[in-house]
């Protein structure tokens, strides 16, 4: 069984030790950038990436200030994905959003400032560490979130809003907007715990199945879950008139297809070099997720 409470718990010390101080003329956005990443959460990302760079064995200070971008970024990406002119939820994570609570105005400025201030903390790795394997990894951490990673599929899913998506119109979102910050968060890790390229290629691989299973995930719960249960409004999918696995394959398809991406990247992780029965553990927690 995989200890989430206390991998969170890790996660979180590391996670706070690079936010922003509330202080000068800018307090507001950083009370804003803090707010949006106090709220909870899983803390997947961060967790994913630390639990690949330890299997592989890695043991440098520089994945912590990665853990932390990755998650700011995560975050960034929620808060603008709250605001009215995309998703208009007024709660995540069981309390007001971060525009509802600071404005819209701010809301827009905070998800800047917290993509931004990923990169500034990111940048603390390079005195941790050999200059040429963090260069790769922070490569991966620009690309990943950018305009062929997360916001490419964003893009895809909002012109798509309203209207029939077809199988490759779909994979493509979840492959780019989902997964593809869970594939930049094991490729750090397996970088920095100093993998071989082929590893770090099947690690790319292994991670966008789990970030696949994931959003699909997301879409059962988004049908079968309450709001009590999973923090934010369910049925969002249903009122934006979205093309959703469950929409495309119906309920029964889209859990035997969470199981059946999980199950192909464990088998895949077992393969590589090193110890990684926690991350193993992880992904086989993520499959059962309620929320």
């Amino acid at each position: 069984m995989f200890d989430m409470e206390k991998s969170v718990k890790e996660a979180e010390c590391i996670i706070q030790k690079y936010l922003p101080k509330e202080e000068g003329y800018q307090k507001t956005i950083f009370e804003a950038m803090n707010y949006a990443v106090n709220g909870g959460g899983k803390r997947l990302r961060p967790i994913l990436m630390l639990k690949t760079f330890e299997g592989f064995g890695g043991t440098s200070k520089a994945i912590e200030p990665f853990m932390a971008a990755i998650e700011m970024i995560h975050t960034y990406s929620l808060v603008h994905d709250d605001l009215p002119a995309l998703d208009n939820d007024d709660y995540r994570r069981g309390r007001k959003t971060t525009h509802v609570v600071f404005g819209h105005a701010m809301g827009i400025l905070a998800g800047d400032a917290l993509l931004n201030y990923a990169f500034e903390t990111a940048i603390h790795a390079f005195d941790m560490d050999d200059l040429d394997v963090v260069r790769r990894a922070f490569e991966i951490l620009v690309k990943k979130p950018g305009v062929y990673g997360m916001i490419g599929g964003q893009v895809v899913d909002v012109e798509k809003s309203g209207t029939a998506m077809e199988k490759e119109e779909l994979e493509f979102v979840f492959e780019c907007k989902t997964a593809a910050l869970i594939e930049a968060s094991m490729m750090i890790g397996a970088v920095l715990g100093r993998a071989s390229v082929e590893e770090q290629k099947k690690i790319e691989q292994i991670a966008r199945n789990i970030g696949i299973a994931f959003q699909i995930q997301d879409d059962i719960l988004d049908v079968t879950s309450t709001t009590l249960e999973l923090g934010k409004p369910v049925h969002s999918d249903e009122r934006n008139l979205k093309t959703t696995y469950v929409t495309l394959y119906g309920m029964e398809q889209a859990k035997q297809d969470v199981v059946t991406y999980c199950s192909h990247a464990i088998e895949e992780i077992k393969t590589l070099q090193g110890n990684h029965e926690e991350l193993i553990k992880l992904v086989s927690f993520m499959t059962d997720r309620k929320k």
